[in-house]
């Protein structure tokens, strides 16, 4: 008897556990379900190189946007920090439209030479602002001057390379903790842009601003042909990012690359590697893993090979994203792009 009672005991207790496992991953996955039915957040960047093109993917996206980056102020030959006059002029000519968007400068790590070259993520230039209290105070009053200046509504930070040098990926940390106090300050929000390879969680990043990650350049100029993102790559970062405090972005590139097998190397935007297709009359084939349009030419006896993203790309990669929780896209960029319109 007692052993039938024990028995019926260890099978209650073990149906009980079953049944409250079950209630944790019931609660946990529609938690995730119910995030993934919010409305997504997009945001989207306007380049100062592609102006024309990118205002008219913005007049398609129309009320979807809830945040546009103008891209953006770089350095000059003496480390002072000046926005290309096209984009400061098409900023004025949209603020006069009544934007129905946040609006943000955005700041990039970009410096120009003596010689009017440019040299782009150039972490020489960080360090010299970095390198004491002075200069770097003398830097975030440059920058908040700017963007109250343009009428903004935020900054936002998108210096690259800064983590292979481990100093000045400190000092970064201590110049945007600075800068939010000063943006606070001035009633400016912080947007602070972060490549995949950032040390989320080793680094001590601060709560208050918002973080975007860079969903891209899993292929790209750096690499062998290949998608700029997939499923594996997006669900990693997705996990990676939980270590980010606070408001998290994810930003997914539009457009793609192309390779020949001369060595030759760029990128392309949608409208190009369609236009490709076409003139070379070639099929293209979608890409299971990432959703992408990919295909191959030939000219002059070279050998091209196109990856791209469409709106059905971007929208599987948003799909993933908001099954993991994350409803916030930013779009890197706008300009050449067919359906944006269509865009989850």
């Amino acid at each position: 008897m007692g052993s039938i009672f024990c028995k019926f005991l260890k099978a209650t207790i073990v149906a009980s556990v079953f049944l409250i496992l079950i209630g944790c991953n019931y609660s946990s996955q529609s938690a995730v379900n119910a995030v993934a039915k919010e409305p997504t957040k997009r945001a989207a960047w306007l380049a100062y190189w592609d102006l024309d093109a990118g205002e008219k993917d913005l007049e398609k996206i129309g009320d979807k946007l809830n945040k546009l980056s103008y891209f953006g102020a770089y350095f000059d030959k003496n480390d002072c920090l000046f926005i290309p006059k096209e984009l400061s002029d098409k900023r004025m000519e949209l603020k006069k439209k009544k934007e129905k968007y946040e609006t943000y400068l955005t700041f990039v790590n970009d410096k120009q030479n003596l010689d009017g070259s440019v040299v782009v993520k150039d972490i020489e230039v960080l360090r010299r602002l970095f390198l004491d209290e002075t200069s770097m105070e003398k830097h975030i009053d440059e920058i908040i001057a700017l963007t109250l200046q343009g009428g903004y509504d935020g900054i936002e930070i998108d210096y690259e390379k800064i983590w292979k040098d481990e100093k000045v990926g400190q000092s970064f940390l201590k110049f945007t903790d600075k800068l939010y106090e000063a943006a606070l300050k001035n009633n400016l929000k912080l947007r602070l842009v972060l490549e995949p390879s950032a040390p989320f969680s080793s680094a001590e990043f601060s709560k208050g601003p918002e973080y975007v990650v860079m969903l891209y350049n899993l292929y790209g100029l750096h690499s062998a042909p290949g998608p700029k993102a997939n499923k594996e790559f997006i669900q990693k970062m997705l996990k990676r990012m939980e270590a980010l405090p606070g408001e998290k972005t994810v930003a997914f590139s539009t457009g793609g690359c192309l390779w020949g097998d001369n060595g030759e190397k760029r990128f392309l935007t949608e409208v190009e590697a369609k236009t490709l297709a076409v003139t070379y009359g070639v099929e293209t084939k979608r890409d299971e893993e990432s959703q992408c349009v990919v295909f191959e030419y030939k000219d002059m006896g070279v050998t091209y090979q196109v990856w791209y993203a469409d709106v059905k790309t971007l929208n599987y990669w948003i799909a993933i994203a908001k099954e993991q929780g994350e409803n916030s896209i930013s779009l890197w960029r706008f300009g050449g792009n067919v359906d944006i319109n269509k865009i989850l």
